[in-house]
Order: C-alpha cells, then structure tokens, then sequence
C-alpha cells in the first residue's frame, strides 16, 4: 500500500526525506486501490453508511485536508531556497478540519502550530477568502501577511476570529477560558459582546502540551468554574498524535487522565476518520454550545514528516515504527473514503492532488515576490501604539457628577474635598472614579473582594459595583492574568490585581509572551488592554522576607511593548492610574502600575510632619506618559534620579548632603520606568554637576542601567556619577532586609564620593 525503505538501512539512505516518501505514498496508494465502489452519493446523502457526515462536507474536508498537506509539503521544499521560514507542519493533524467545520467563523479559536486543516476549512465560512495564498504570505514573511504582517508564521485571521500567537506551549489555554468565562460575564453585566451570545472558544493543543504547568491550570480553573456553577463555555481540543518532538505519550494517558476528570466533559473522537469522527466532533461542539460546560474533545491525531523540517526521525526513531506511522496517515483513509463511496475516482483524486501542489507553490513563488520588513520602524509599528492627544483627552475625560456624587455619598464626600491622604487611599479613591467612568471595567483577583486587599486599596469597591465587577478568583496568579487577556478579548477592561511582586514571576510569561505580544503579532489588529495593578518592593521592615519584599523590576522592564508606572505618593498614584487606563482604552496597551507597598500608609516625610499626605486630584487632571515630578528644579550641585521608596528617601537624604557639602539638589521621581524618559532624564543631568541614580532594584539588574544609559548616550559620560542600589541577593527576614536594599545613609555616602572625586 506505500513505499517502504528496506532494513537494515544502507548509510545513504539514512537522510532519506520523509516527505518525499509520504507524498509518494498517497499517491501510489490511490493509484493500487483495489476495494469496492458504491455509486456517487448525492451532495446531501451520507458519504458512508452510517456517517454524520454528507458527500458535500466531505469533498470540502478533504480538499481543506489536501491544501494543509501541500502547504507543508512546499515548505520543505522552499525552505533550502530560503523563500519559506517555517517548517513545523500539520501532516497528520489534518482531521482537524472537522471542528472548523463544525463550528462557526465567529468562535474565537486559539489555535496550535498544526492547525492547518483548520484554518483551510475556517476560510470556507466567508466567501473571498484563499488560505493557500494568506498562507503562504505567512510562510514567506511578507509584509503583506494578513495575519501578522510579515512578523511570525501564525495561524490567525481577523474576519475569521483566529486570535493569532507564536509556536506556545499550552500558554494560550488560560486566556482561552478567561475567554469563554467573558463570554458569559460580559452577557451578565450587560455589556455588548463582538461575538454572538451562544459562541463558544476552541483552544487546540498537543497530547505532550496538556502536561504542561499552564496547561494544569487552565483545566483546573475550569473545572472550579464547573463546581461554582460558572458558564464557561470552552472547548480544549487536544491533538494526540502520540509523541512530543521525541518523548513519547504513554498510550492511554490522555484518557486515563481526562475522561473520568470532575468538571471537564471527556469526549474522544477519531481525527484520522473523517467520516467515523465528524460524529464525534459534531456532539463535542453542540455540547460545549448547549450546556456552556467546559469540553475536553481528544482526537486522535498522527505526527508525519518528524516535528518540524529539521527533524530528521530516521536518525532516532526506528524505521518499523515509522513506517506504521506514515501508513496511518489520515490523507490514504480519506482517499479510500473518497474511493470507496464513488464520490471521486482515482484520477479525480490525483488530478485535485496535482491542482493542490501546484496551487500552493504558485502562491509561495508569489509570496517570495511579495515586500518583506524592510524597516526597524515597519516592524514595530504595532508593538507599542500611542495617541497622546488622545489619551490625554481619555484621561481627563469626566463622567456625570450626579453619578460620581452618589458614589462616594453626596457631593460633600467626594475626595477631592477631603483632607489629604496617604497613598492607599488616594488609589483606593482612584479605583472607585475608574470603575464609575468605565462601565466595562473590571477588578479581579485574591483578596480584592470582601476584604478589601491584604493592604485595603479595595476595600468598599465591591460594595459599591456589586459582585459581578469587583470580584475574588483562584489563588493562581497564570489564571488570574489570562482571564484578564479573556476579558479583554471580549471587550471589557480588567484589572487584575497580583498581589506581590514575587507572585508574578510564577505567571510572567502570561504578559510576556501572550499578552504584550497580541497587537504585535496580530499587526495591530488584535488587542488586549488592561491595567495589572502589583502590590510592590522593598522597605517592609523585614516583615515576609522575599515573597513581600520583591525588587526585581527587569523581568517587567524586558517585555516589549509593556507600559510600567510606579507611584511614590497619593496624588501621582491617582493621576497615573487615570492614564494607564486611558492607554488601555485609547490604544489597547498593557499597563501595569507598581504600588510600593512600604508607601500604602505612609504619612510622613519626617515624624509627625504629614508631608508625604497628598490631596486628591480632581478627576479631570491625569499624568502625560513619561512625565517626572521634579523637587527643586532649580538645585543644579547634585541631581538624584528615582522612583518608589527611593523619593521619600532621597528627600530625607539630600537635606543631610545640602547641610554637610552646601549643594542645592535636585530630585527627580521618574514615576515611569517603562518607558523611560530619556529626554527627560537627559535635559536634568545636562542641567546639573553632578549625578546620583538611587535604584532599589539589584546592582546586576534593575533601572539604572537604563538611567545611565540615556546619560552617557546623551554625550554626558563624563558628568561625574555614582549609582546606589540593592545588592544581587534575595530579601532576607527581619532588620538583615536593610543589608541588602540602599537606604539614606548610602545615598550620604555616594555623594560624599561624589565630593571627593
């Protein structure tokens, strides 16, 4: 029935192309068919007996079978001639055309790398679509990629609701659910939806990927929102082909460890039949449609042509198995599908095969035609959108004041007529005029609810906007910020808060490599805004030691595209808030304010002063995106660079240099440290003798190296400068915390170095 290598294998055949042998394969195994023939079936009559399937679903089937196999088959030809970039395939995983098929364009899908036959049958649901050609522009890089403009080989498309993402491993699941959960959530807080009421979400991914920690996750958070008795109304598709690059599956394992799982309905369905597995598929789906439960749909899969073109499996995987693998092909039980219902003919076959390949590689040598990124600015052009004009106008935007009155108990209450307050009230009156001016707002996460937060920024928001706004989630910080993503899909603007800077290092990658990567890979098409609100540093006394002390900025500082604020004091904190939440609107950005804890209740500059409470700005005033706050503009002896803790101390600290060196010095609070301003910062240091950068992150790795750098670049090296930071440890407990973290006494002692250079 197919060609096979003889064994042992002689030395020269050892780089024998699995392709070539595959593509051989079906053909010969189309051309030797001998079985029985039935007469054609009309286009409404079954394929076969006893299938769910019709003469007329099946021909697209296979044809969107046929166009995923062709485009796999011309990248690894095209690829040695450096006109295709992306070699890991679907062959093998083309059944999963059935669940396009069975669902519609407007079920927001989060898609795996071998989801070819999908995508070709998904191009079916709008008329003037060509998969091959949008394709093939992906495979080539070409700036006029639909999907990504040129940046990634993905699998994605606007019109057809294919939110596009990078080569993940089970990194997408969470914000999957967070989408199906928004779905209902949007339903039940009367906001509008950009997808019907009764969709539900696809998220397809490998057997080896739902092992993964994040994969873990997300089924445990659905399987919660079964218990609590939440609508969520996903469909995990996991693609079991047996294998994961080179590790094996155990056989049953994805059985035995989803079919019996409580809160995730197990359907199995056969991925290399179309006409015994469309059934299944079709259930699955009305299933998850009908009871907004979440669905686990395994189908059976095979992986051919190894797991991407630089995979050669001969040389580890024996030639026996190999070749039992290529025999299951889905693409020969389709041909026989074909062959044996009489809806196609031999010839026919071969001849759609032929039009198939010659089709896909027409598209790719037009594709190779095509412009590529030919430009730094071309290919960050949607990584990092900003309108100021716009935001600015957001930001300072003003609701109904009869409402903003009846939120805060009467036009005498509102804050701005207060007394001046510390940080954590400032932001938790913040928080309130945010969630009155954003209906569709809403703040999640641990603790928020009842309580109020551990440090009390919510308390009374739920009170106020009901449970459905302001509400508690799991304790898992990857689920908690893919729900946020899911939201946001959606329409709706979460903030969603983590409640140490610590804890989000376990679920960084969901900002990193989901989140802040959407607009960029989607070519600004996609977006995901949100403010994640991160209960920040260092200075707590020694109270909880690392997990509350944190003061690693860098892994936030190294995503692209991320906007960072970190407030020092009330007002600021309010004014910045109002902004990140206008870049979310406006521009569809991911922000994420650092709240330093040690500042939440802090009233004093010096003891009983009161000098570090501030009155609330009133809600037409906002904060420009980069903009420092100066103390003492004028001061020109020695300038002091710093965010968070650093300002209150640097304050307390230039007073004690002024009066032991005679200085006038300046302090500049950075309040942004992503972007930084490096205008900004450049103007103060041309404009002063000397510089000290005061930054409570780590020496090896914080936001000084980011100051200096705008320095020196700025032609200013030789400005005498001294830097204070944290040392390259964690924070211990107790008074040792204040070894490792600067204090006022070493931001003395660098000028004192300062003097004596």
């Amino acid at each position: 029935m197919f060609a096979v290598v003889p064994d042992p294998i002689p030395a020269r055949m050892k780089g024998l192309n699995r392709a070539e042998i595959c593509d051989a394969n079906f053909q010969q195994f189309v051309r030797e068919w001998d079985g029985p023939r039935r007469s054609p079936p009309a286009d409404d009559e079954r394929i076969l007996d006893g299938s769910a399937l019709d003469a007329r679903g099946f021909r697209e089937l296979f044809e969107s079978q046929l166009i995923s196999r062709h485009l796999d088959l011309m990248a690894r030809v095209l690829r040695v001639q450096n006109k295709v970039f992306y070699t890991i395939g679907s062959s093998g995983h083309e059944g999963n055309a059935m669940v396009a098929r069975a669902t519609r364009h407007t079920d927001p899908a989060f898609l795996h790398y071998r989801s070819g036959g999908f995508m070709a049958e998904r191009f079916r649901k709008l008329p003037g679509m060509d998969p091959v050609m949008d394709s093939a522009l992906s495979f080539a890089a070409s700036a006029d990629d639909p999907a990504s403009g040129g940046r990634h080989k993905v699998w994605g498309s606007k019109p057809l609701w294919v939110l596009p993402q990078t080569s993940t491993i089970a990194s997408h699941l969470p914000k999957a659910l967070g989408t199906a959960m928004a779905i209902e959530h949007a339903r039940r807080i009367g906001r509008p939806l950009p997808v019907p009421e009764d969709s539900v979400v696809l998220c397809s991914f490998g057997d080896a990927s739902s092992n993964h920690a994040t994969a873990q996750t997300a089924f445990n958070a659905a399987a919660w929102a079964t218990y609590q008795g939440l609508p969520a109304p996903v469909l995990f598709v996991c693609e079991d082909n047996g294998i994961g690059i080179s590790v094996k599956t155990p056989e049953g394992w994805i059985a035995r460890n989803f079919a019996q799982r409580a809160g995730l309905d197990y359907i199995a369905a056969d991925g290399l039949d179309l006409a015994a597995g469309f059934a299944d598929v079709q259930r699955a789906v009305a299933h998850c449609r009908r009871s907004r439960r979440p669905t686990f749909l395994h189908l059976r899969t095979t992986r051919l042509m190894g797991h991407a073109g630089t995979d050669f499996e001969i040389e580890w995987r024996a030639l026996d198995e190999l070749c039992a693998v290529e025999a299951s092909d889905p693409l020969l039980r389709s041909a026989a599908i074909a062959l044996e219902s009489g809806l196609l003919s031999a010839d026919d076959i071969l001849a759609l095969y032929e039009a198939t390949r010659m089709r896909c590689f027409a598209a790719a040598e037009d594709a190779d035609r095509r412009p590529r990124l030919g430009s730094l600015a071309e290919v960050v052009a949607p990584l990092a959108p900003y309108s100021p004009g716009a935001v600015e106008a957001e930001a300072t935007r003003c609701v109904d004041a009869d409402a903003r009155a009846a939120v805060f108990g009467g036009d005498t209450r509102l804050p701005e007529r207060q007394p001046p307050r510390h940080l954590a009230i400032q932001l938790n009156q913040a928080l309130h005029d945010v969630l009155l001016k954003y209906p569709e707002a809403l703040l999640f996460g641990e603790d928020v609810a009842q309580k109020g937060g551990v440090y009390t920024v919510t308390k009374g928001l739920q009170k106020a906007f009901g449970g459905r706004r302001v509400f508690n989630t799991l304790l898992d910080e990857t689920m908690i910020l893919g729900m946020a993503q899911g939201y946001a899909n959606m329409g709706l603007l979460p903030m969603p808060e983590i409640q140490y800077l610590a804890y989000f290092h376990n679920a960084c990658d969901q900002i990193r490599g989901e989140a802040a990567s959407l607009q960029f890979f989607s070519n600004g098409q996609y977006r995901n805004p949100m403010v994640v609100r991160i209960a920040s540093l260092g200075y707590q006394r020694g109270f909880g030691g690392h997990f509350h002390n944190d003061n690693s900025i860098t892994a936030l500082r190294d995503i692209p595209g991320l906007v960072i604020g970190c407030p020092s004091r009330g007002d600021d904190a309010a004014m910045m808030l109002r902004t990140l939440m206008a870049l979310a609107k406006v521009d569809g950005r991911v922000c994420a304010l650092l709240e330093p804890i040690a500042l939440y209740m802090t009233k004093d500059l010096y003891p009983g002063d009161g000098a570090w409470l501030t009155a609330y700005p009133p809600p037409d005033q906002a904060l420009a995106l980069g903009e420092p706050r100066t103390y003492d503009d004028a001061a020109s002896d020695l300038l002091i660079l710093t965010f968070g803790n650093g300002v209150p101390m640097s304050l307390r600290a230039a007073r004690e240099i002024q009066a032991e060196h005679g200085w006038s010095v300046r302090v500049v609070d950075l309040r942004w440290l992503l972007p930084l301003n490096e205008a900004a910062i450049a103007r103060h240091a041309a404009e002063c003798a000397r510089i000290l950068v005061v930054d409570e992150g780590r020496r090896s790795a914080g936001v000084g190296e980011g100051i200096i750098t705008a320095i020196v670049e700025a032609g200013l090296g030789a400005t005498p400068l001294r830097r204070v930071v944290g040392a390259d440890t964690y924070t211990p407990l107790a008074g040792a915390a204040l070894l490792v973290i600067p204090g006022e006494a070493d931001i003395v002692e660098a000028a004192r170095a300062l003097a004596a250079t």
